[in-house]
């Protein structure tokens, strides 16, 4: 059953997030500033299902309605204020909600071994893509050479390009980068296309990559599936 609207909460959120929002259309200094409340209003809005005063259909309605083409940057806000601890929170407004999203990734990883201090320090002093191959090289154990891709789609393809990213950002885990879900997306196409044509060697680099993916608990299981066959 969904939750009792209250009315009056909920308008008074949906006002604030208009109000963030607005302010953030003024001023990148802004939204470095008030992401953290930002975060904590969507999570709010989310979990009281406040999308029903504006007779929505669901979170995701809001988000298209309030983040239109960017609905993954909300999820990033939400992330942090759902995430971080209260001792880093403090610490934010310094450090950025971009360098925030990292840092989340490796809170996630291994939340009650979580260095706080030394971790803090890296964020407020890196430039964001240091912090961000430093990030890498701590969930993934090595400091892989890294390139940019570059290629234009139209704004009709973003949506679609958009919800396959979500997609595999929630299987894979939000520690993963985008990097991570575009090439799963990628295999797990290779994978079907190569079985179609009865490709073993290509059917088993796709397979190879995909599991690469797996938690190593699931991997181990399949493992054993595989030798049991």
């Amino acid at each position: 059953m969904p939750p009792k609207l209250n009315s009056k909460r909920a308008r008074f959120v949906l006002d604030k997030i208009d109000q963030i929002l607005g302010w953030e259309r003024d001023s990148d200094n802004e939204r470095d500033t008030k992401f953290v409340e930002l975060g904590r209003y969507l999570c709010e809005v989310r979990a009281g299902q406040y999308w029903r005063l504006e007779k929505l259909k669901s979170f995701d309605d809001f988000l298209e309605c309030r983040f239109p083409g960017s609905r993954r940057r909300a999820y990033y806000f939400m992330s942090i204020h759902e995430h971080m601890p209260k001792q880093v929170k403090s610490e934010l407004k310094a450090i950025g909600w971009k360098k925030a999203a990292e840092l989340v990734k490796v809170i996630r990883r291994d939340p009650e071994h979580f260095e706080c201090a030394p971790w803090v320090h890296k964020a407020k002093s890196m430039p964001k893509e240091k912090f961000t191959d430093e990030v890498e090289k701590f969930l993934t154990g090595s400091a892989e050479a890294s390139d940019l891709l570059y290629f234009k789609v139209y704004k009709s393809q973003l949506p679609v390009i958009e919800e396959a990213l979500e997609v595999a950002a929630r299987m894979l885990g939000s520690d993963k980068s985008r990097g991570y879900c575009l090439e799963m997306i990628c295999a797990d196409f290779l994978a079907g296309a190569n079985l179609e044509v009865a490709d073993s060697d290509g059917l088993l680099c796709s397979a190879k990559r995909l599991c690469k993916f797996l938690p190593d608990q699931d991997k181990r299981s399949l493992v054993a599936e595989l030798i049991a066959a």
